[in-house]
């Protein structure tokens, strides 16, 4: 895969608490020599990066319940709808894992529904953060995602014990088929990496380390 085509698979990513602006608009330039699908920050950053980002092409991406996915689904509604406010016109929100694990499927469901109505039409990613589930809770929020009418399902927060992994890539392309798209994300730090995810079948990339994996 040429370094033109595989830049349009990754999110741009940068999420710690410690990024300043100054951070921001650099990973905003990036995103725009490069390519990529889109910049991915916290919902503090979603109108400099949109503003940053204007007539690119390159979306603007939120994360919404980052990193712990267990907030109210009133929260992370009012958090999706201030984003997309701001500029934002993608959406990863955290599932409630712990609501998945205790078998509270109908609350689950609901909580992502709350942010895809929220999200008034901007594309919405679930975090399953797969590390912290079995395999067929993983498929559950899977299918839950797709019931609630999100877009995609997403490995992880990179912030959990665990990152993407080939396996779980794979299983959730199998649950949702062609009609969601399945994003890799946590610990991708080389071009290596990002090829395995997409044979497995990833849709999108999620890194921090894009402009490595995207630099022969």
């Amino acid at each position: 895969m040429n370094t033109g085509d595989l830049a349009k698979y990754i999110d741009h990513t940068l999420l710690k608490p410690e990024a300043t602006a100054e951070d921001v608009r650099k990973l905003c330039a990036e995103a725009r020599d490069f390519g990529f699908a889109s910049v991915c920050v916290n919902g503090g950053f979603a109108e400099l990066a949109a503003n940053e980002l204007k007539g690119s092409g390159v979306k603007t991406c939120v994360v919404v319940g980052f990193p712990l996915g267990a907030g109210t689904s009133a929260a992370k509604a009012f958090e999706t709808a201030d984003a997309v406010s701001r500029g934002a016109e993608e959406i990863d929100m955290v599932l409630s894992v712990g609501r998945l694990r205790s078998g509270e499927t109908a609350a689950v469901r609901e909580d992502i529904r709350a942010v895809v109505q929220a999200a008034e039409g901007a594309l919405v990613k679930v975090i399953i953060e797969a590390c912290l589930l079995t395999d067929e809770q993983k498929e559950l929020a899977c299918r839950l995602a797709e019931e609630a009418g999100a877009h995609f399902v997403k490995t992880s927060t990179g912030f959990s014990t665990g990152g993407a992994t080939v396996e779980d890539v794979s299983s959730m392309r199998r649950t949702v088929g062609d009609r969601l798209g399945v994003k890799a994300s946590g610990g991708i730090r080389t071009r290596e990496d990002a090829e395995r995810m997409i044979a497995a079948g990833a849709s999108r990339i999620g890194a921090s380390a894009s402009v490595k994996i995207c630099t022969p």
